[in-house]
């Protein structure tokens, strides 16, 4: 088989790690991939965003198989044009894909069909918006409705915090043409989970659960952030919280996505929060989650490409995993997420047994390998539990301790953490 995976970052690398394992993988090429990439697979010069660049190139090299990582791509309708050429694609077509891609549209989409998630509304204009948190008071959550890379997200603890963020959408045009509407929501007090799950049609295949560390600091304080580690599986989500999450919100939005119009094929992946009244909504990403996949996919049993072939086949893929739990810390660059300094060398050592290094923001360089993004790379651990399979994680980390180009959290893997 030949594969192309679609993306630079540390979840397209975490995929392409997993598939190299295949001996039916002939070829694995990624787009445009990063500097760690190119261990397992070949790294082609096409942007991701370059649909038609992407499209003649799966054509001339007779890809049997394409997968897509990124959001932006998936709401440009890279689905869409594969599908329309005759190539196999896995991921959602651009109506599918508007679930992540309009915040509106998704909050609309579960008040409609009866999916649990927070009170809200939606506003274009600022005194309205003012008005509706003057009514609800703090805390409350501010968001950008379109796709803003994580980072469109504010959690306001006051009123003031509110209006500051509203200000910053919708008058300094902080996020463009994503923050031109914004959508205000109930603030949800409990703990987060992540749950994601291979879909075609009306079947939903869960994967393992796993929490996402979105602070940038310790004790998750500090600015939200694309992601700062994560774990899994998470002890606190019970068996009666999965089964009602996989049909409350995910058999449901498969379900219902299918009434729209719209039905899903990909990774549809619920970010959650358990509440007081059981688990809610936060949002839908229709794509692997970065960082879960990181620590998700090394616990899969099964051969990954194996079974997205099942899945979009009709077949149930039967998955397994592993009876370990995974703990994955992300090195950031010194000031992400806001400004910070790139083309920064990296040390890279060979990790050790059970432990693994995934590349997001990196290249390859003169110099070596050097940081090309934000969030440069996560350093994995897998163990018996939770404590063995950080205690790796940090093991590695000592080569980043004392590097103050670089930053990562020390509590990530607590079973506590939010």
């Amino acid at each position: 088989m030949k594969i192309l995976v679609v993306g630079r970052g540390g979840r397209e690398h975490s995929m392409i790690m997993h598939m190299a394992n295949n001996q039916q993988v002939t070829d694995l090429y990624a787009a445009p991939g990063n500097g760690g990439m190119s261990e397992h697979a070949t790294c082609i010069h096409i942007d991701e965003m370059d649909i038609n660049g992407l499209c003649q190139f799966a054509k001339e090299t007779a890809i049997d198989l394409t997968i897509v990582g990124p959001e932006n791509p998936l709401n440009a309708g890279i689905a869409n044009r594969f599908q329309e050429e005759g190539l196999p694609v896995f991921a959602p077509t651009k109506e599918a894909a508007l679930l992540e891609g309009s915040k509106q549209f998704a909050k609309e989409f579960m008040k409609k069909y009866d999916i649990p998630t927070a009170d809200y509304a939606t506003f274009t204009t600022v005194a309205e918006a003012k008005g509706y948190v003057e009514e609800k008071g703090a805390p409350i959550v501010v968001k950008a409705n379109g796709l803003a890379e994580g980072k469109g997200v504010i959690v306001a603890e006051t009123k003031q915090q509110a209006f500051d963020a509203i200000d910053e959408m919708l008058v300094d045009k902080a996020f463009a043409e994503a923050g031109a509407t914004i959508v205000i929501e109930e603030f949800l007090a409990g703990k987060e989970f992540s749950l994601m799950a291979f879909v075609h049609g009306n079947q939903v295949y869960p994967m393992m659960p796993a929490r996402d560390h979105k602070r940038a600091y310790d004790d998750d304080t500090g600015p939200n952030t694309g992601g700062m580690g994560a774990f899994a599986p998470v002890p606190d989500v019970t068996e009666e919280i999965l089964a009602f999450t996989n049909r409350e919100v995910l058999q449901k939005a498969a379900d219902s996505m299918i009434k729209e119009g719209r039905s899903f094929t990909g990774i549809l992946y619920a970010g959650l929060m358990v509440t007081a009244q059981g688990p809610k909504v936060i949002e839908f990403n229709t794509r692997f989650g970065d960082p879960e996949t990181q620590v998700v996919l090394p616990l899969l049993e099964n051969d990954l490409v194996q079974v997205i072939q099942d899945v979009m086949n009709g077949e149930d893929p039967q998955l397994q995993w592993k009876d370990q739990a995974c703990v994955g810390v992300v090195v950031a660059s010194a000031g992400y997420p806001g400004t910070y300094e790139k083309e920064v060398p990296l040390p890279i050592e060979e990790p050790a047994a059970n432990t693994f290094v995934v590349q997001a923001g990196t290249k390859q360089s003169e110099q070596g390998l050097v940081s090309n993004g934000g969030r440069v790379l996560l350093v994995g651990g897998r163990g018996e539990d939770l404590a063995s399979a950080a205690a790796l994680s940090y093991a590695y980390l000592r080569n980043y301790a004392a590097n103050e180009a670089y930053f990562y959290r020390k509590d990530i893997g607590r079973e506590s953490s939010n």
